[in-house]
């Protein structure tokens, strides 16, 4: 069965084909190690998870490489605000940011490279993109001149002055033209840098990627996926300097893009302050159940994020596990021939998750009849899409509710201790919950808590 899939450079949906036979060859921007990740950015995760899955499912071999931005202003900036080393806040942001996949069951990827590691690639195409004059210096930055390369703004489709005019193009003196991009730039003595011919400095943002991505999967390969948001100007500039870095026609053949997570219709970010932590929206939900709901939407859509769409997914996944309680997870069928013909059918039509899930529920219906077959294929269906993993769903969720239960019932102690001013016993009970990772917030309607 052919999977289509809708590329953003041609502007509809194409069948996919590798360009070396049985080997596909995928590249996914990671993220900028600066803070915890919203549930914006977990979105592209999680939607280029199921894709590698399938395609994983469809071909012999699939390399995934998702790099790592260890090396940015905003890296820089939030060390400083938190008065620590900026070593020390990219490991504490790695380490979380593995964490948040792990709890929404994205895999990881093949190869995780970080930008700090690569410094001497970039440097080596930097300069191969001066000599072959697609860049020049200038006080200290070294700069890619745009109007060297004829056809640059393909990806977007719109042109030079369009994608000036109000985009995020840094106006400098010192540029040729006001939509020349950085590839190198100069540092102080106290941000990090490198020894370069152009004096000692950091990477621009977009170097990064082609460097990593041409180091692992070749000068050309087959898919780079991304948010919307990275289309312009992150990912045409990507295209510009490896394609003049390399003299190929093309850097991706593919080029898929998730659209955004939005709360009441406007898009999630950080710069509106309207975001939810994938670390605050796992102490309500379970990761299962966040990654559920940002496949009910397609993934070029936009999804808009709530409470109620949490509790709703959350419904839905407790009836597909008692539809699957039936069947033994050794007979995960991993063949896509074997699968669900209409489920396989929609998920291979440019990743139509929405009709995929409502596969799920036909055999959902089906396995709830006595249909063992069914049980079977919607375990199946619902591995491609990363779900229906925990063998001990309820289970898990009783002993969620045993904790509430116990941790309310402390704080019911503490506050007829407090009533009664023993003021000791109230002190012991709420670091006793603290050693358990609970945090207790008096105010004026009560006692609430939170996990630390």
């Amino acid at each position: 069965m052919d999977i289509v899939l809708y590329n953003t450079k041609a502007k509809e949906k194409q069948v996919f084909l590798p360009i070396q036979r049985d080997h596909v060859r995928l590249y996914a921007c990671g993220p900028t190690v600066y803070d915890r990740i919203h549930v914006g950015n977990a979105r592209p995760l999680v939607v280029f998870d199921v894709l590698v899955r399938l395609l994983r499912a469809a071909f012999p071999k699939v390399t995934y490489v998702r790099n790592i931005t260890d090396v940015d202003d905003k890296i820089n900036s939030r060390a400083a605000e938190r008065g620590i080393s900026i070593s020390e806040l990219c490991e504490q942001t790695i380490f979380s940011f593995h964490k948040d996949c792990k709890a929404l069951n994205v895999l990881p990827p093949d190869i995780e490279p970080r930008a700090t590691e690569h410094i001497t690639q970039m440097i080596a195409m930097i300069t191969g993109l001066i000599e072959k004059g697609f860049a020049y210096e200038a006080e200290g930055h070294v700069l890619f001149s745009i109007e060297k390369m004829p056809d640059y703004g393909q990806l977007s489709g719109r042109s030079l002055d369009e994608m000036v005019a109000g985009a995020r193009v840094e106006i400098a003196p010192y540029k040729a033209h006001p939509a020349d991009f950085v590839l190198w730039k100069p540092s102080k003595a106290e941000i990090p840098g490198w020894d370069s011919p152009w004096g000692r400095g950091r990477p621009g943002w977009h170097i990064e990627c082609s460097a990593m991505s041409a180091g692992y999967l070749g000068e050309e390969f087959d898919i780079h996926a991304g948010g919307l948001d990275l289309v312009f100007p992150h990912h045409e500039n990507e295209i510009a300097q490896s394609r003049c870095a390399h003299g190929t026609a093309q850097m991706a053949a593919f080029w898929v893009h998730n659209g955004y997570v939005t709360v009441e219709g406007e898009k999630m970010s950080k710069s509106l302050g309207n975001f939810t932590t994938v670390e605050d929206a796992i102490q309500r939900h379970r990761g299962e159940v966040i990654r559920f709901s940002l496949l009910t939407a397609q993934y070029r859509a936009p999804f808009d994020f709530s409470d109620a769409a949490l509790q709703q997914a959350r419904t839905v996944l407790d009836k597909f596990y008692r539809a699957v309680s039936v069947a033994d997870r050794a007979d995960i069928i991993t063949d896509l021939t074997l699968l669900d013909t209409e489920f396989i059918t929609a998920l291979a039509d440019d990743m139509n998750t929405p009709l995929a899930i409502s596969c799920l529920h036909r055999l959902a219906v089906e396995a709830n009849k006595g249909q063992l077959a069914s049980a079977r294929q919607l375990l199946s269906c619902a591995s491609v899409l990363g779900l229906l993993t925990d063998e001990n769903w309820f289970a898990g969720e009783a002993d969620n509710r045993k904790a509430t239960f116990e941790i309310e019932r402390a704080i019911e102690a503490r506050n007829q201790a407090r009533a009664s001013r023993d003021f000791d016993e109230a002190d012991r009970i709420r670091d006793q919950l603290a050693e358990q990772g609970i945090k207790l917030l008096d105010g004026p309607d009560g006692t609430r808590w939170e996990r630390l």
